[in-house]
């Protein structure tokens, strides 16, 4: 059965917090089932997820994600922690893996800002509900692998966020580049990645404007230099 894919999601820590992007391409086989699906989401207000695989899926295991994180602060009075959550995850994940031997794989990339420890941490998962904690950086979905070679040679220790949000969207461009269920940049139609950054003060999505702004800093780069 043929249903629409999300595919590459990024994320790099930066000295404040974490930052996470996502292209904006579905695909279903060889087609293009949307241009500007949402593949990145607040989780709460300090933590966000990405969505790799099954795009309908991911979305309703996302929404059902975010309700339990609301569900156990007001149970709770106070936030989970950043462990808490992506064991949550990790739970929800394995929960799908009789829909995921049936090639109905959700694959999603978390992150967010540890109160207790003050930095950015990045998560990642297999299909059984693996758990795996990602340094600096990481990349899940169909381009991961050309995204994670670009911050790979791009990415420095201490980088600022807007620094961080840069490295992410060259990364998606990189992925873009090689990976044909990766969605570049659509100057025309000004759909832009979706970016979103953690920090001690909570989660910000970027406005596009100013996503925008750093995709024509990167494709004005890419004119002079298609290699990056």
């Amino acid at each position: 059965m043929d249903a629409p894919h999300g595919t590459t999601i990024v994320a790099v820590t930066h000295a404040s917090g974490v930052v996470m992007a996502g292209d904006r391409r579905a695909t279903m086989g060889n087609i293009i089932a949307q241009r500007d699906i949402e593949k990145v989401f607040p989780a709460d207000d300090y933590s966000c997820v990405g969505i790799a695989g099954t795009a309908g899926l991911a979305i309703e295991m996302v929404r059902l994600f975010q309700v339990e994180l609301e569900h156990f602060e007001k149970l709770e009075g106070h936030v989970l922690s950043l462990d808490g959550k992506a064991n949550r995850l990790s739970a929800m994940i394995r929960a799908n893996l009789g829909m995921a031997m049936q090639g109905l794989a959700v694959v999603p990339l978390f992150a967010g800002y540890d109160l207790d420890g003050n930095v950015g941490r990045i998560f990642s998962y297999d299909v059984t509900g693996g758990r795996y904690e990602e340094h600096s950086f990481h990349s899940v979905g169909s381009g991961s692998i050309f995204a994670r070679g670009a911050l790979k040679k791009r990415y420095r220790d201490g980088v600022t966020e807007a620094e961080a949000v840069k490295l992410c969207v060259d990364a998606l461009y990189d992925a873009a580049d090689d990976d044909s269920a990766t969605g570049g940049p659509d100057l025309s139609r000004k759909i832009w990645p979706i970016v979103m950054s953690v920090t001690d003060e909570g989660l910000r999505r970027l406005p596009d404007d100013e996503v925008g702004a750093v995709v024509q800093t990167v494709v004005d780069e890419r004119m002079t230099n298609p290699g990056g």
